[in-house]
């Protein structure tokens, strides 16, 4: 159930969810009614001398939502029919399949050293590739994937999966999509050599701790190049995966066409993934507000890395429900290509039929 409270501006929190616009003496909307408060913002809601602002609190109840398209009027059933259209085929990973890849995963990070290592990484590799197979999947809905509550494990198999959905979009091979896979399960590897109290910090690493971190990378190609089974794609997507496009990422600095595409592609998963993710230390960004801070890094990512993993990914699955910043609740009908935080719905309180992207009368609106 949502509920809308008013809070005094002295006890703002961020992350909490603003349930009315805040303007400036012209009109101007300086915070988006929906929009979750950071540091920032809060600190300009208490030097503007503003008493509280209504805030809200909970998800909509799924038996309200379900009475309310059960009531809905014939013609709004009758448009919800009309305008679906099925998602791109996404890859599902069965509770089976969750188990044994987030065992597999496990075992390579605690067990780098083992004799089965290689075949361990080709088991978890292949059964993410049967899955992707089955249903010839070019897409990922990224509220599915968990195989884990140990971030490092979820984490790779994350990135693993959804390097090869961007890869295939992106027009890797067969095989060259089977090789990231590889890359992307064994990506972070060399944190196994980072000490504990350094990965498992829950609050900012130091300077001398950051710049060990930085190393991580450098520290899993040096394990995947003396085990000498891996080639040379799957090792430099490990070691660059941190790298960026103008030359300012790490471990060694490199730039454009330096850098493999293998890693052009994991460095979206990764920092998409590191983004929504929940830490000790951090929350987790909502996935709305990822996907635009990556739409925007485009002097530090490959630029056709982000298109391919627009074309990816699937936040609002067709037949989900969703609430409208201007406070509709409905349905989702349809997703266009290439811009998956702008859906069509179907609003069920009007009838109205939302396109996010094609309808300049809903230029500002967003999902909730």
């Amino acid at each position: 159930m949502v509920k809308r409270k008013f809070v005094s501006t002295r006890v703002l929190q961020p992350g909490m969810k603003i349930d009315q616009a805040i303007l400036d003496k012209t009109g101007r909307e300086l915070i988006a009614k929906g929009a979750y408060l950071d540091d920032f913002q809060i600190e300009y809601l208490q030097k503007k001398s503003i008493g509280g602002i209504y805030v809200s609190e909970g998800e909509p109840d799924p038996e309200e939502i379900h009475s309310l398209e059960a009531n809905l009027p014939a013609y709004t059933k009758e448009l919800i029919e009309k305008s679906r259209v099925e998602d791109k085929s996404k890859v599902t990973l069965s509770s089976e399949v969750i188990k044994r890849v987030g065992e597999g995963v496990q075992f390579l990070y605690d067990n780098v050293e083992s004799e089965n290592f290689l075949e361990a990484t080709n088991n978890v590799t292949g059964e993410l590739i049967s899955a992707i197979e089955a249903n010839n999947a070019i897409a990922v809905d990224i509220n599915l994937i968990k195989v884990s509550d140990e971030y490092t494990f979820k984490h790779s198999v994350d990135v693993a999966t959804m390097g090869m959905i961007i890869g295939r979009n992106y027009g890797l091979s067969p095989e060259e999509i089977r090789d990231i896979g590889v890359s992307g399960l064994l990506h972070d590897l060399g944190k196994s050599k980072i000490p504990l109290e350094v990965l498992n910090k829950p609050g900012k690493l130091d300077d001398d701790e950051f710049a060990l971190m930085k190393q991580h990378s450098l520290f899993g190609f040096k394990i995947l190049k003396e085990k000498n089974a891996f080639n040379e794609e799957i090792m430099k997507g490990v070691l660059q995966h941190h790298e960026k496009m103008n030359g300012k990422g790490y471990p060694l600095g490199v730039t454009g066409e330096s850098i493999s595409k293998f890693a052009k592609i994991l460095s979206v998963a990764d920092i998409y993934d590191a983004l929504v993710t929940e830490r000790p230390y951090k929350k987790g960004f909502p996935k709305r507000e990822a996907l635009e801070m990556i739409f925007g890094m485009s002097t530090d990512l490959d630029n056709k890395a982000i298109s391919s993993f627009m074309n990816s990914v699937i936040i609002f699955p067709v037949d989900s429900y969703v609430t409208l910043s201007n406070g509709e609740t409905g349905k989702v009908v349809a997703n266009n290509p290439g811009y998956p935080m702008r859906p069509v719905v179907i609003g069920f309180k009007t009838g109205k039929k939302y396109n996010l992207l094609e309808d300049i009368n809903c230029a500002s609106m967003v999902i909730e």
